[in-house]
């Protein structure tokens, strides 16, 4: 008996020890998910995981662990394990989870993911860019296949992203160890902090070895994303918030990133580093970008009045070297994710990457003309194969050559990131082509010569054109605007239909038709039909005309006095409601309605003949017993006009 209490106790002692073990291994986890040191948050948690411990917001923060830092297929196995035990998230879980399954190619599952974010949240603009978009793959696939991509011939096993052009040499910040006496690591990832390199680009093509950039601009923290000055003479850069020995940290003691500035002095070397002044401890600064009038600064941040994760701004550069006010981008371009890396070509169009617009997966690089008002419009992804399934960012092209690089962490890489060099063989150029088949509403006759006009979204004329023999029409358009096209001929009624052309390159097809303005009508013919009268005019149960089927009335009326000798029945139909011999009445008693206000405004009963059907000739499937809506019973309560003779 001895024996067994003491293997029970020494049993809830192992028990009790491996129980605080494990929330142990959990709190410091937390402890180093909060401080952005995720690498450690993920070996903490994957233990007790391992152990079997199954909790909503290990799940959570596993995932996300990996997503900050873009692996987003371990991100998914996690994800996976949280929406099958815990499917009720928050929406952003909802989005992410979207984001990881498109980084395993599942684009199917992604969109169903992305349907249920937007009916959680129903106005982000994320979800709404995917309603108004759900064929985005086929804009993808459309702006595809216009680049010849390859490694760049810099990367190391490390990190190597964020490059810049600086003559003839590549500057780029580079994680790669150098072997100094100490080594800082960057918690975020657990790999050394960034410093810039730069490597001669050859004549040939080729690059040359990579050599750290000058000492006064790296420091002992991350140094990134550099932009020069046509001139050579400025560079704006991004570090972390570093000057002069000093560490500056936020409310939480986190070291974000600040822009600084440096100028080149007359021995040619970089100085007189200073931080701008929008800089903040409490918010990132990140990833110049310079107009092509280098007038205008444009960078990313996270700043009070940011719709995302991170937006894009921009910020005037006076004459005398001051700064205007940051202007956030706005919805033409900002999302509720992260739109980050912008660069602005010498075409003058703004090059930036997302996560919020629907896209192949992780980061994807877009394109967005800037208007003479300094608008953004056209907004497009590039396509594979710059775009991939993962992290793809920080673009650049020359506009002469169509030669440029950008960063990307996909598979089949050197190291965590790389930089590809690439050359675009096909300009990216929206085409639509609006075009269409002009008929006659009622015989379906194709019509010749038409005349066809195009309007802005504004009404303004841009193009006429007449339908060909074969009674079609074409005109060239912009992609992704309004427009209204309008049809005429003689003897046929004016038709103006608005139309929204589509974000890609490709045909659009709206057929036109055409209603005459005066119908031949014969014996047979209902002119409820050819006059346009709406077909229902009587209340539910009742047999009395109301006020606006009076209106109605009068067309036939008029018809009636403009041909005398014609003869009409007055066919009436119910709804299946009530019994049928109900319903034989009722019709009954609205056809002689009908034929009474006819006479008495004026017809000779002789030409009249009113007869009610009932229920017999319903025109759709609300029988008896089905379950219909109102109004589809309201289209079964009409009536009908049937010529029975006329002489001209």
């Amino acid at each position: 008996m001895k024996i067994k209490k003491l293997l029970f106790s020494l049993f809830l002692s192992i028990f009790f020890l491996h129980g605080f073990a494990q929330k142990s291994t959990v709190t410091k986890a937390e402890k180093n998910y909060d401080r952005f040191a995720y690498v450690d948050a993920i070996d903490n948690y994957e233990k007790v995981a391992a152990k079997g411990y199954q909790d909503e917001k290990m799940f959570q923060k596993l995932g996300n662990s990996y997503y900050f830092k873009a692996e987003f297929s371990q991100a998914l196995k996690w994800y996976d394990q949280l929406f099958t035990l815990y499917p009720n998230q928050d929406p952003e879980y909802f989005y992410r989870y979207s984001q990881t399954l498109k980084s395993n190619g599942d684009y199917g599952k992604a969109d169903q993911m992305l349907e249920q974010f937007n009916q959680k949240t129903s106005n982000d603009k994320r979800g709404l860019l995917f309603k108004d978009n759900r064929n985005y793959l086929d804009e993808i696939k459309a702006n595809s296949g216009r680049f010849e991509v390859v490694d760049a011939g810099v990367n190391s096993v490390f990190s190597d992203y964020g490059s810049s052009i600086l003559g003839n040499k590549l500057v780029f910040a580079s994680a790669r160890d150098t072997g100094g006496v100490s080594k800082k690591v960057f918690k975020w990832t657990n790999k050394s902090f960034t410093n810039l390199y730069w490597s001669e680009i050859k004549p040939d093509g080729e690059m040359g070895t990579p050599e750290r950039f000058e000492r006064k601009i790296n420091s002992k923290f991350n140094e990134s994303t550099p932009i020069f000055t046509q001139d050579g003479q400025t560079m704006y850069f991004t570090r972390n918030n570093f000057l002069e020995g000093k560490r500056g940290r936020d409310a939480n003691k986190n070291t974000l990133l600040k822009l600084y500035k440096a100028t080149l002095d007359r021995e040619g070397q970089w100085s007189n580093v200073m931080e701008l002044p929008f800089n903040s401890n409490e918010y990132s600064v990140a990833h110049p970008a310079l107009s092509t009038d280098e007038k205008t600064l444009y960078f990313a941040s996270d700043m009070p009045g940011t719709l995302g994760q991170s937006d894009l701004f921009r910020v005037k550069i006076n004459g005398d070297g001051t700064y205007g006010v940051p202007e956030n981008l706005g919805l033409e371009v900002n999302t509720e994710g992260r739109e980050t890396f912008p660069f602005i070509s010498n075409d003058n169009e703004l090059y930036f990457a997302s996560d919020g617009r629907p896209g192949l997966g992780g980061l994807d690089v877009f394109v967005a003309r800037i208007g003479t008002d300094n608008s953004f419009y056209d907004i497009q992804n590039v396509g594979e194969p710059i775009n991939s399934t993962q992290d793809d960012f920080a673009f650049l092209i020359n506009s002469k050559n169509r030669n440029g690089f950008f960063t990307s962490n996909r598979s089949g890489g050197e190291g965590y990131d790389d930089i590809y060099r690439f050359v675009e063989n096909k300009k990216l150029t929206c085409e639509q082509t609006l075009s269409g088949l002009v008929t006659d509403l009622d015989s379906g006759q194709i019509l010749i010569n038409a005349k066809m006009s195009l309007f802005d979204a504004n009404f303004k004329p841009l193009q006429v054109v007449q339908t060909d023999t074969q009674g079609h029409y074409s005109f060239p358009v912009d992609c992704g605007k309004s427009y209204y096209v309008r049809g005429e001929k003689d003897e046929y009624q004016t038709n103006e239909i608005p139309v929204v052309t589509k974000m890609f390159s490709g045909r659009k097809d709206l057929p036109v038709v055409l209603e005459r303005r005066i119908k031949p009508v014969g014996v047979g013919t209902d002119l409820a039909k050819t006059l346009n009268i709406p077909i229902v005019y009587f209340d539910l149960d009742k047999s009395s005309i109301r006020k606006d089927a009076a209106y109605e009335l009068s067309k036939v009326l008029s018809v009636m006095q403009q041909y005398p000798d014609m003869k009409i029945e007055v066919r009436s139909h119910t709804d299946s409601r009530q019994t049928a011999k109900y319903n034989s009445k009722l019709s009954d008693k609205r056809a002689k309605a009908t034929v009474e206000w006819l006479i008495k405004n004026g017809i000779n009963s002789v030409r009249l003949i009113g007869n009610g059907y009932g229920e017999s000739q319903l025109v759709n499937h609300c029988s008896d017993g089905v379950k219909c809506t109102e109004e589809e019973h309201q289209a079964n309560r009409r009536s009908e006009f049937i010529i029975v003779s006329i002489h001209e």
